[in-house]
């Protein structure tokens, strides 16, 4: 394990979700997985399923990042284009994949229609991409160079991210502690600026709330460093306690 922070994109591809008709799910799920395997996720784009907008997307993450996920767009439909906006970004053909042919084979076989052009369609990758296992519904995500192409379902992200887990290069991941207070976070922003900059390798979240017709705020540590975040949140809450504030270790 490094001390090196390695960083993942990720780009959503759907007119639905910027409709409003489908709320997202994966960036949460996506950022927590990317966490335990060290990696943070550092920037989101949403982008519709427009095959300039993708490109440009996907090139701008995938050169900014050790990493670069994609969510939707590698269905069975007309405008399921994922694969092709991504062989485009990286300047190959697009190709039918045997083994993922194979596999859906199986996967329609005993399915009404069998498999079809239009299922087919989902056994096309990037000329050189390798497959990503999806024990949900058999269409396998893509991997090519440092760019993996998901599902947009979720609990198909989520089957395909278990596949992927361990297999990715990380850094030490994220650690974090939380500390809520019963206060406008205005009143304790000297403070946490005060904590944060004793401790340079920590970051401090602040994330207010109004509940039961209180003001609060969870304050939320995070570091690579177990010492490092324990002095920090420490500091923190010494700091609360002499300003008289009233707060919980382990957030409100």
């Amino acid at each position: 394990m490094t001390e090196r922070i390695f960083t993942a994109g990720l780009v959503i591809i759907g007119d639905e979700i910027l409709s409003g008709r489908t709320h997202d799910k994966n960036i949460a799920q996506i950022a927590s997985w990317l966490q335990i395997q060290g990696i943070r996720l550092a920037e989101v784009r949403v982008v519709p399923d427009v095959m300039e907008r993708i490109v440009e997307a996907v090139n701008a993450l995938r050169e900014g990042n050790d990493y670069l996920f994609t969510t939707g767009g590698i269905g069975p439909t007309h405008d399921d284009i994922t694969v092709d906006a991504v062989a485009q970004a990286l300047g190959v053909n697009v190709v039918v994949h045997p083994q993922a042919r194979a596999i859906l084979e199986k996967y329609y076989a005993d399915k009404p229609g069998g498999l079809t052009d239009a299922r087919l369609r989902m056994a096309r990758v990037p000329e050189g991409a390798d497959l990503i296992p999806n024990r949900m519904s058999g269409a396998p995500g893509i991997k090519i160079g440092n760019v993996h192409l998901m599902a947009g379902v979720p609990h198909i992200t989520a089957g395909m991210l278990d596949a992927l887990t361990g297999t990715l290069e990380g850094g030490a991941p994220l650690l974090s502690e939380t500390v809520g207070c019963w206060t406008p976070e205005s009143e304790v922003a000297d403070i946490l600026r005060q904590v944060e900059k004793a401790h340079e390798h920590c970051q401090i979240g602040s994330y207010p709330f109004f509940r039961d017709g209180r003001v609060g705020a969870n304050f939320v540590v995070r570091s690579t460093s177990a010492q490092e975040l324990k002095s920090c949140v420490d500091s923190l809450c010494d700091g609360l306690a002499m300003a008289g504030f009233d707060f919980t270790p382990g957030g409100i």
